[in-house]
C-alpha cells in the first residue's frame, strides 16, 4: 500500500472519524487446528482496520511467535512480551511496540510463553491473566486482536476469557472442521464457567483452492454455520506467504493481489458488523 493507496483508505466511508470514541472492542482469532491461517488472518485484519484509522493492538499470544515475525521483529530480541504481563503482572504498556504502520501496535511473543502453560496451573485467578493485562489498556483502543495458539490449553482459555468475539478461521479439510466442533466445546464451557459474554463472532473460509473436498467443506460450512460463515472465501495465494517472510502485512508487501483483496473483503466484513455508515 502506496501513499496514495493510504490517503485513498482514509477516505472511505468505512474511515474512522477524528472524534470518534473508542470502540474498545477485543476478538481473539482462535483454532484448535494448526495451519489453517490463523495468525494470517489476526495479522491482516489487524493491518486493515488500522489503516482505516482505527487504533489496533495485535497480542501474539501464540509461543510460536509468528505474529510477531510477520511485522517483522526478531522474537528473541524483544524484552518485555505478553510472557511478563501474564507470569509477573507486568505494567502491558511496557510490552507495547510501535509497528512501521500508522494506528497499529503489537504486544509480541516469545517461546519462553510455552512454559507459562505450566507455570499458571498454580496460579490464583489463572484463567484471567490475560484479562486482567488487557483491562489495563483496552481504552486506547478501537480493536484488540488475541492471535490464539493452535490448542485448547490454558492460554487458549486466557484469551477467550478476555474477549467477547471470536473468529475462527478453517481450512478446507475435514479435520478443520473436527477441530471447529472441539473449540466450540470449550466456548460452550467458558461461556458457563468464566465468561458469559463470549460469543462465536464468525467462522472464516480459508487457503481455498478449487477441488471436490473444498467445495464438499464449504457445503458443511453453510449447513452449520450459514449466519455465521463470512461471505468472503480467503483463497490459497503465494502472496501471503511472501507477505508474511518479508515481515509485512499483504496490504504493503502486493496490495493488487488476490489475498489482499480478499482480506480486505473479509475486513469489510468485520467491521460492517461493529459500525453504522
Amino acid at each position: 500500500m502506496n501513499k496514495k493507496e493510504e490517503e485513498e483508505t482514509k477516505k472511505s466511508p468505512l474511515a474512522k472519524k477524528k472524534n470518534d470514541p473508542y470502540l474498545n472492542k477485543i476478538i481473539a482469532i482462535a483454532s484448535q487446528k494448526g495451519g489453517v491461517g490463523k495468525t494470517t488472518t489476526a495479522v491482516n485484519l489487524a493491518a486493515f482496520l488500522s489503516s482505516l484509522g482505527y487504533k489496533t493492538i495485535l497480542i501474539d499470544f501464540d509461543p510460536q511467535s509468528n505474529a510477531t515475525s510477520a511485522f517483522g521483529f526478531i522474537p528473541e530480541e524483544i524484552k518485555t512480551t505478553v510472557y511478563s504481563l501474564i507470569i509477573y503482572n507486568e505494567d502491558p504498556n511496557k510490552a507495547i511496540i510501535d509497528t512501521p504502520y500508522p494506528d497499529l501496535k503489537i504486544i509480541a511473543s516469545t517461546r519462553q510463553l510455552a512454559g507459562a502453560e505450566v507455570e499458571l496451573v498454580t496460579v490464583f485467578k489463572r484463567e484471567f491473566r490475560l484479562k486482567d493485562a488487557i483491562q489495563r489498556i483496552e481504552e486506547q483502543y478501537d480493536f484488540i486482536i488475541i492471535d490464539c495458539p493452535p490448542s485448547l490449553g490454558l492460554l487458549t482459555i486466557n484469551a477467550l476469557a478476555a474477549c467477547k468475539d471470536v473468529i475462527i478461521p478453517v481450512q478446507s479439510s475435514y479435520f478443520s472442521l473436527e477441530g471447529v466442533a472441539q473449540l466450540l466445546n470449550t466456548i460452550d464451557l467458558i461461556k458457563m464457567s468464566l465468561n458469559s459474554k463470549l460469543q462465536v463472532k464468525g467462522v472464516l473460509f480459508t487457503m481455498y483452492s478449487r477441488s471436490r473436498l473444498a467445495e464438499g467443506v464449504y457445503s458443511d460450512l453453510k449447513n452449520n454455520f450459514s449466519s455465521k460463515l463470512y461471505n468472503t472465501i480467503i483463497p490459497k495465494n503465494i502472496r501471503l506467504d511472501e507477505a508474511s517472510s518479508h515481515g509485512k502485512p499483504i496490504f504493503y508487501h502486493d496490495n493488487s493481489c488476490k489475498g489482499a483483496k480478499a482480506y480486505k473483503e473479509f475486513g469489510i466484513e468485520v467491521l460492517k458488523s461493529y459500525i453504522e455508515i
